[in-house]
């Protein structure tokens, strides 16, 4: 089969397209997917680099999610037949034309959506709704100041904080982005450099937002420390923007702030179970067509370096796949 391997620690250059082995048959447990789309994710570019906490020494295949049909099923698998689509999960082996998955972690894709959808859905949804619902404990009326949200996990967390009855104050760098954001559902979407404390207070009545869902960290986040509510909640996804910030406990204490970290890595760790179920209600909403991932990107699996490229460079709206 086809894959694309990273040779070395690296950027995306590090990546080459190679005649590999195909997997051995599906073990106890397990499918063998043809692999059609695969989502583009900033992790992959951290994996690439040798940064990230699970460190696969090269040559390794990257790729952590993707949809396509079951082509063999395990000897004990029930749930899954020759032909399914399917919403595959992987440790490694996205980037390539066969992959083997433990079928626990596969949902069937729902009548209606893409098999591209479905190969960037995973991820993002069930960081959005793991933060938001579980982490954040959102309520419906509730103010949500989303930030990076016209990335992968921003889009989806605008989608689901709507779903739920939340109103959402979006952040984002451009004018086009701004307008993806208004386009998902948000109901404001404003420019945050500069400062966006006082346009934050202005849009809720000077009350302030009861969540904020950060990915980018470093300066953003400590800003977002004074548009919190009464024991509004900081969710803490990642740190895009450089780097963590130095969280002054006096504001938690005067407003009674919860600081949560949020990683849906985590949480299929500690509580698989709950990442299962978690996948059973994204997979239904999508479903009813109440959750659609927004792809600006499409590269066929032999530019998976000018997919990454594009995510480093943030020119990505919502998320990128590659396809085959």
């Amino acid at each position: 089969m086809k894959a694309m391997v990273c040779e070395a620690f690296g950027g995306p250059e590090v990546l080459a397209l190679r005649d590999v082995p195909d997997p051995p048959p599906p073990g106890p447990g397990e499918i063998q997917v043809r692999i059609r789309a695969r989502g583009v994710q900033y992790v992959d570019v951290l994996m690439l680099a040798g940064t990230y906490q699970f460190r696969p020494e090269p040559p390794f295949i990257p790729g952590g999610e993707a949809a396509g049909e079951v082509v063999a099923v395990g000897p004990d698998v029930t749930d899954f037949a020759v032909g399914d689509r399917v919403m595959s999960r992987h440790t490694l082996g996205a980037c390539a034309e066969l992959g083997n998955a433990k079928a626990a972690l596969c949902d069937k894709v729902p009548d209606g959506m893409s098999l591209e959808s479905a190969g960037v859905f995973r991820g993002a949804y069930q960081t959005a709704y793991h933060a938001l619902i579980q982490r954040g404990r959102m309520k419906a009326g509730e103010w949500v100041l989303v930030h990076g949200a016209a990335g992968g996990i921003g889009i989806a967390a605008i989608q689901v904080a709507k779903v739920f009855g939340a109103k959402v104050i979006a952040t984002a760098s451009t004018d086009a982005k701004r307008a993806a954001c208004l386009e998902e559902g948000a109901d404001f979407a404003i420019d945050y450099r500069g400062g966006f404390t006082d346009m934050v207070k202005e849009l809720t009545g000077g009350k302030g937002v009861d969540i904020v869902y950060d990915p980018i960290g470093d300066k953003v986040a400590e800003e977002s420390l004074r548009c919190l509510a009464w024991c509004g909640r900081l969710l803490i996804l990642g740190f895009l923007g450089g780097g963590p910030t130095n969280i002054r406990s006096n504001y938690l204490l005067i407003k009674g702030i919860d600081a949560i970290g949020v990683r849906v890595g985590g949480l299929t760790e500690a509580a698989p179970e709950l990442a299962i179920a978690n996948m059973k209600i994204l997979t239904a909403l999508a479903g009813q067509g109440k959750l659609k991932p927004r792809i600006s990107h499409r590269y066929p699996l032999d530019r998976a370096a000018e997919a990454l490229h594009a995510v480093i460079e943030r020119e990505v709206i919502g998320k990128a796949v590659l396809v085959s």
